[in-house]
């Protein structure tokens, strides 16, 4: 163990520098997606954990809501009281969303959680099996616009298309502000179009794929994506270092970078007006190096595996990742390549151990954010 975490500690340790250097100085940070309590996957996250993890990237507020607890019923009662008691227990560090089951008398239990300090609600279609098209939401966003609340939504992975259903309930209630997770890579597209007009969506940044991101920063304005890293199944770091590549390829000001990383938060959160938004930032069209895009391409198959518990299937593509970063002939891409080389090395030290693999997830999490914008930075 001693091996594994001196080997984490030294490759984590030029992403933690660059993290210094690409944040602009004095910013405030707020962490957008954050999970507490248990899950039935297994994962859990108590309050100390998740300060521990906003302390070592000085992140000064999370927002936070209940994982798809085993104790969850009836209407997720019991977890939402054990958010606002660790809310309540923060001296302000957290900002508490009551999470809600449409299927479960999700208006009392909102209203409930409104009066003892919940500052939004939290909807996951996916865990609570519902679809917007299906009207059963209208209510929830009719009370969150009256209550002049935000409503997070999962729009990650394992979604079918939701976009339409989604949009139509969004625009009939324009007044509820919205924050739609990992990047709504669930309909990322059509999203971003229907809702191109909407006074007060957000995108949050807790995802994988940093051409994800760049994309997002093509379609939406700078000034409604905010960040985000959705602990447990994300960190801080990781989730810290994909947004400032990508807003460093992008070509964001520090003036709208503050606003990604905390600013827009604090507004929605305050109940102050958002930032009048801008055009998107960057064009849809990608600069990668194509010896850093095989980096990408191997990545994304290694992370398959992970992902789906089985480290024998990531072994043979995370082999070729390894094999693509040794370049003899860099082309201009050196540097990174390197610390890719470099930083698994390392994984290849700790993935065995049952204890690290996640750490190991983050390592090339980073090692892909810093191929896929290598480039872009540099040209």
């Amino acid at each position: 163990m001693i091996d594994a975490s001196h080997a984490l500690g030294r490759a984590i340790a030029p992403f933690r520098a660059e993290i210094s250097a690409l944040r602009p100085s004095g910013s405030q940070i707020v962490e957008a997606h954050a999970h507490l309590g248990r899950d039935e996957d297994g994962r859990s996250l108590t309050p100390d954990e998740l300060r521990r993890m906003l302390d070592a990237d000085d992140v000064g507020h999370a927002v936070v809501f209940p994982l798809h607890d085993p104790e969850r019923d009836p209407a997720y009662s019991l977890p939402n009281d054990r958010v606002l008691a660790w809310a309540g227990e923060s001296e302000g560090r957290f900002t508490p969303f009551a999470r809600l089951d449409p299927g479960q008398n999700p208006i009392a239990e909102a209203e409930r959680c409104l009066e003892r300090g919940a500052r939004g609600i939290k909807l996951h279609p996916r865990a609570q099996s519902f679809a917007f098209a299906d009207g059963v939401a209208d209510d929830i966003f009719a009370l969150a616009e009256q209550a002049g609340v935000p409503i997070l939504i999962h729009a990650g992975r394992g979604m079918p298309p939701i976009a339409d259903g989604l949009s139509d309930v969004a625009l009939r209630y324009p007044g509820a502000p919205l924050i739609l997770a990992h990047a709504a890579i669930a309909d990322q597209g059509v999203l971003t179009t229907r809702l191109a007009g909407h006074p007060a969506v957000l995108y949050d940044t807790s995802c994988f794929s940093p051409f994800d991101i760049l994309g997002l920063l093509a379609r939406a304005p700078a000034e409604r994506i905010v960040y985000a890293s959705d602990p447990p199944y994300g960190r801080p770091l990781t989730g810290l270092y994909l947004i400032l590549r990508c807003a460093a390829a992008a070509g964001l000001d520090q003036q709208t970078l503050d606003l990604v990383l905390g600013g827009t938060m604090d507004r929605l959160l305050g109940g102050r007006p958002l930032v009048e938004p801008t055009a998107p930032r960057r064009s849809d069209p990608v600069t990668v190096s194509g010896r850093l895009a095989r980096v990408v391409a191997y990545g994304a198959m290694t992370f398959g595996g992970l992902l789906a518990g089985n480290l024998e299937s990531a072994r043979g593509p995370l082999d070729l990742m390894a094999a693509a970063a040794r370049d003899p002939e860099a082309d201009g891409v050196g540097p990174a390549l390197e610390r890719i080389s470099e930083t698994l090395e390392a994984v290849a030290a700790i993935i065995d151990d049952p204890d690290m693999q996640w750490p190991a997830f983050g390592l090339m999490h980073m090692c892909l954010s810093l191929a896929a914008t290598e480039l872009a930075i540099t040209s």
